[in-house]
């Protein structure tokens, strides 16, 4: 779609912000035993179905604005493909759906474009389509250096094949590179886990995204390990100590290296932030497509600040054509959100701004919560800014629950 001249964009919180497109991508080599998402192995036959079904939403997305009762903006700064392994697509459906967006939004010349990746996934034919593609961001789902804890929970590559590719990747001038590191995998050790960390470093990728292993019912491992079994190899799992001893090693060694905590669980080099994932943390508008893909718009009714909606987590119902979800968000809960995703970013929030946007009511509910978590070093607050400590990044879902507005303020 061309560009209007003079087109005024949206104001959201007194700015001018250009949309984040996100596309998922289920579909995947092996199901990783940890893995939590809505992704899993299928018949390639599925792919061309699948594509078809995400470009046609793309397509139709101003019917689904109206629909949901959210205003677009159709500049976009940002597009991102996850998974589930986007790579495993063939280079033509990755296209498709990288025109269908360009079809129907203005990508700006300066877009960060992030493509993820599992190691030995990236072809001489998906390189070529990625550059074809405007991709200029990679994220590759390392996990682990270690072959032996990568094996343990179904990744299949080794250390050998991340190195190739983030050589192969730099070399056609993709050096934008994040690898994602799991903290508590299977037979991992201090010592195992400082290995994983010095590789990354010694790659020189400007991006590392830290996550310590979630334990719930929605993936094998983490059943087996509720359950206290040994399958996945369960029972090599570190213990919840063992796991936040990694995670602040992992701080203290990105730091050192000059790729400095940004987010929870994001470091980067400096300029090298994630343009995407700021959007979700600062609340800007994006757009999500494909399974369990979620989205938030800007609402033009006067009494919501904003609609969230969200697709189907079943790849048989989505390409069905199944309904959207929807809820909308109310000044109250777009205060909350405010507070608990600002405070995922280590530069923390400023009270008075969130004030200023919201009002001083819910705010002045919350400060004695604040007080307290303050008092307990869960947070640190220099004036108006507070932020999490170290100790408050561990235990993050604990403080964030802090800041739900009470029920009668929020009548």
């Amino acid at each position: 779609m061309a560009q209007t001249p003079g087109r005024m964009k949206k104001v959201w919180d007194n700015e001018a912000v250009s949309l984040g497109i996100y596309i998922s991508v289920p579909f995947c080599r092996t199901k990783c035993s940890y893995c939590n998402f809505a992704s899993d192995v299928f018949s390639r036959a599925m792919f061309d179905k699948y594509v078809s079904r995400v470009c046609a939403d793309i397509a139709g997305v101003e019917r689904t604005a109206e629909e949901v009762g959210g205003r677009i903006e159709r500049d976009v700064d940002s597009i991102y493909l996850g998974g589930g392994t986007p790579t495993v697509l063939d280079p033509a459906q990755l296209r498709r759906m990288f025109d269908a967006v360009r079809s129907q939004f203005v990508v700006v010349s300066d877009a960060e474009v992030t493509v993820e990746c599992a190691p030995g996934t990236l072809t001489p034919q998906v390189l070529d389509t990625l550059l074809q593609c405007g991709v200029n961001r990679v994220s590759l789902g390392v996990q682990s250096f270690i072959d032996a804890e990568a094996a343990s929970v179904g990744r299949l590559h080794k250390r050998a094949t991340i190195l190739d590719d983030i050589a192969r990747l730099s070399a056609i001038g993709i050096d934008n590179i994040n690898t994602d590191l799991i903290a508590g995998l299977p037979h991992q050790t201090a010592e195992s886990w400082q290995g994983s960390l010095q590789e990354t470093i010694a790659t020189g990728a400007p991006h590392v995204s830290v996550y310590m292993l979630e334990v719930d019912e929605d993936s094998r491992l983490g059943r087996e390990l509720i359950a206290g079994g040994t399958r996945y190899h369960a029972h090599f799992v570190p213990d919840e100590d063992a796991v936040a001893d990694f995670y602040v090693a992992a701080c203290e060694a990105l730091d050192s290296a000059g790729i400095a905590q940004y987010e929870i669980s994001n470091f980067a080099r400096k300029g090298q932030e994630s343009r995407h994932n700021l959007k979700y943390w600062t609340r800007q508008p994006y757009l999500g497509f494909g399974v369990d893909a979620h989205s938030m718009l800007p609402s033009p009714a006067p009494e919501i600040e904003a609609v969230r909606f969200s697709t189907c987590d079943r790849l048989e119902e989505y390409t069905a054509g199944s309904s959207l979800k929807k809820f909308a968000v109310s000044r109250i809960a777009a205060l909350e959100e405010t507070l608990f995703l600002g405070l995922r970013l280590n530069r923390g929030l400023d009270l008075q701004k969130v004030a200023a946007r919201f009002g001083p009511i819910g705010l002045t509910e919350l400060r004695p919560n604040i007080s307290a978590l303050v008092s307990d070093g869960l947070l640190y607050q220099d004036g108006d800014n507070i932020r999490l400590t170290s100790r408050g990044r561990l235990v993050s879902n604990e403080v964030f629950q802090s800041f739900i507005v009470p029920a009668e303020t929020s009548s």
